[in-house]
């Protein structure tokens, strides 16, 4: 007997075998086989073509295909899915009726991206048969569900002939339907005629469209299916060529024979022949080794698991052990030193001053640098007597106000030299009176790097010789760099190390602002370097800062991914996602390329922390890729080019670390386990409870 019948193991929809193959005869399965063969090459026919799949290569087999396996390649290792059709009938109504071909003939076309993801869903189901771990049988059902979908999407059978009808869902339902016909009805009396008239359409129109569709013609492919049926009847029955002839449809078995030889090069007496024999035979001729799957296996697949976070799930587990009575001296907070605030004009906006002052009461910032200050938008005019610094002092008061200091970059604009030296004394003299000389002289300044040396070294003696201001010795190089990174979530650990491990500042800006480098992909997001968008939408940069912020002023440890610290009686518990894709700025198309990094895909901590001496109050803020990242959210909508206000909004509020509670009793050794998804972080602090006297 020729059908096989698949046992599924603890009530899966699936069963997975790591074979080597010498020969399998012909054969057929009420499952849908998919072979993946992982190293070698081997040949399959199915029905009447032969198709050779190499490693790494796919073949899919249908339910109901006959078909056989062979190989002269002594060393190949083939996986064989059995995937259970009925498990999927309660999400797709007419899964018996489906079918799917895949490109096994031309060089090349398997290493389109469909056919990776083909690959990453079954690697990803043997990574749960080999793994099991917890809910590992509700994560195979998953996957396959996924890769059903993609089969039904990418390879349904009427897109191999015709691709383009993928985009045309009337004809594709049109010609399943008439497909499905043919199928169920092949061994009766069809004719073009009676589809036709189902179809509403004319017999000349449907005759040219099914030619076109399914690469035959209607009698062509009618014939065929009652050809390839014919052939279990052939080796698995004992019935006369004449019987099976009428049985499938053909009104003689002339014709029989002759579309029979057509496909096969044989009659039907002698394929039965060669190819029937008895199920004892069957088992001498059959030449196929299964293997043991491990994690050796695994391991030859892994390229497909990189982006699967239950890979290798116990290698991305990161233990730490803290002792909150360490100190290893001061955290300084050096990174709030300095943000860029943009062009002096535009904080005269009160978009702008809103966002700025959004920015300060959370991170407070020690300064802020401005740039474009002595200009014609703030009433400075180049080579003007009369100076009006009435805009400029109500710049300046925002500022201070906000209990930030000016930082302010001085350009020559198109000054003359005498001018711009008359300006900035003017400049000094005026706000020294307003501020007085002591806060006055708090204010920092830095020169353009475009100022030639003979005005630059008058500037240098006007400040620093004359008036004892604070004038930085490096000059201003102007950075219009754009890169839609800064727009990601990685820049959430990505700056968080960088201050952490390097002890180095990130120079970022409040606002992302239209440059003439700007390549609009969208209104929200630019790739400029503001920690918020120009609609207010805060960036995963603004949330480095802020939990960064959160820390407290001694230090308890640190590490890559994590550092400690303490105020007082209360911790402060930063993790990050690290990698060494972290160790420079990633260009966005790189940033692409290693998205799928197991690396940086998801880590677990397992936190053992002693020398708690209270109980505590714990607050969790837990931001990453599918938690508070507004250029994920957008994503999720197709990235539009354009959207709508209320859509803005929702991205505003979305904007948001999650956050959670959770009681700390003091103990021996407090354990707890979270887990960063992704580019991310989490802040946990932990506040000694102040029981309540009932």
């Amino acid at each position: 007997m020729r059908v096989e019948y698949i046992s599924y193991i603890d009530n899966l929809p699936v069963d997975v075998s790591l074979v080597n193959v010498g020969e399998y005869p012909i054969h057929w399965h009420k499952s849908l086989e998919i072979l993946f063969v992982l190293k070698g090459k081997i040949n399959v026919t199915i029905e009447s073509e032969t198709y050779e799949v190499e490693e790494k290569e796919i073949e899919i087999i249908n339910s109901e295909e006959a078909h056989m396996i062979f190989s002269e390649d002594e060393d190949n290792k083939v996986l064989m899915f059995h995937i259970d059709l009925k498990f999927f009938e309660k999400f797709y109504d007419d899964m018996e009726n489906i079918f799917f071909y895949v490109n096994s003939s031309d060089e090349g076309v398997q290493n389109e991206e469909k056919y990776d993801i083909i690959r990453r869903y079954l690697s990803m189901v043997l990574c749960e048969l080999v793994q099991r771990q917890d809910d590992y049988d509700e994560f195979i059902e998953e996957n396959l569900i996924e890769l059903i979908y993609h089969l039904i999407n990418n390879f349904h059978y009427l897109m191999y002939e015709k691709e383009e009808i993928k985009d045309n869902d009337e004809q594709l339902q049109r010609y399943h339907r008439i497909a499905k016909y043919i199928y169920n009805n092949y061994n009766n009396k069809i004719s073009l005629q009676d589809i036709a008239q189902k179809e509403f359409l004319s017999t000349h129109y449907l005759s040219h469209e099914i030619k076109n569709t399914m690469g035959l013609s209607f009698k062509d492919f009618v014939n065929l299916v009652r050809v390839e049926e014919s052939l279990k009847l052939l080796l698995d029955t004992d019935m006369t060529i004449s019987d099976i002839s009428e049985e499938v449809g053909f009104s003689h078995s002339r014709y029989y024979n002759k579309h029979f030889k057509k496909h096969y090069n044989l009659t039907p007496k002698q394929y039965r022949k060669k190819y029937k024999i008895d199920e004892k035979d069957l088992e001498k001729i059959k030449k196929i080794e299964f293997l043991e799957i491990n994690n050796e296996t695994l391991e030859s697949i892994s390229d497909y698991l990189e982006d699967y976070e239950r890979y290798n799930y116990e290698e991305k587990i990161i233990r730490l052990n803290i002792d909150m009575s360490q100190n290893q001296g001061d955290f300084e907070h050096f990174y709030k030193e300095v943000i860029y605030l943009g062009h002096g004009h535009d904080l005269l906006k009160e978009s702008f001053r809103k966002y700025i002052t959004d920015i300060q009461k959370n991170i407070t910032f020690q300064y802020g640098k401005l740039t474009k200050l002595f200009s014609k938008h703030l009433g400075i005019f180049e080579n003007s007597e009369f100076i009006n610094f009435m805009y400029l002092k109500q710049v300046m008061d925002f500022i201070l106000d906000l209990e930030l200091r000016p930082f302010i970059v001085i350009e020559k604009e198109n000054f003359e030299d005498e001018n711009l030296i008359y300006m900035l004394k003017a400049f000094i003299k005026f706000f020294t009176e307003e501020y007085g000389n002591y806060e006055f002289k708090k204010w920092r300044f830095q020169i353009h790097n475009s100022i030639e040396e003979k005005l630059k070294e008058e500037i240098i003696d006007l400040f620093t010789n004359q008036y004892s201001l604070q004038l930085e010795e490096n000059l201003y190089f102007e950075n219009k760099n754009i890169n839609p990174i800064y727009d990601t979530s990685y820049m959430l650990p990505y700056i968080i190390n960088k201050i952490v491990m390097k002890k180095e500042p990130v120079f970022m800006k409040v606002v992302d602002v239209i440059q003439k480098e700007t390549s609009f992909h969208s209104q929200l997001f630019m790739g400029d370097r503001g920690i918020m968008n120009g609609f207010g939408i805060k960036k995963p940069s603004y949330y480095a800062y802020y939990l960064l912020s959160l820390l407290g002023d001694t230090l308890i440890c640190y590490g890559e991914g994590y550092i400690v610290t303490s105020r007082g009686d209360e911790y402060q518990i930063l993790l990050y996602t690290y990698s060494e894709e972290l160790e420079k700025l990633a260009d966005i198309k790189e940033f692409n390329k290693k998205r799928g990094s197991k690396n940086v895909k998801e880590k677990k901590f397992f936190l053992n922390i002693t020398n708690l001496y209270y109980d505590y109050r714990m607050t969790f803020y837990e931001i990453g890729e599918k938690k508070g990242s507004a250029f994920n959210y957008w994503l999720n909508l197709g990235k539009p080019n354009l959207i709508e206000e209320d859509e803005i909004e929702l991205l505003r509020k979305s904007a948001f670390p999650e956050i959670k509670f959770n009681y700390a009793k003091k103990t021996n050794v407090f354990h707890i386990a979270p887990m960063i998804d992704g580019y991310g972080s989490t802040l946990i602090l932990l506040r000694k409870v102040q029981k309540h006297p009932f």
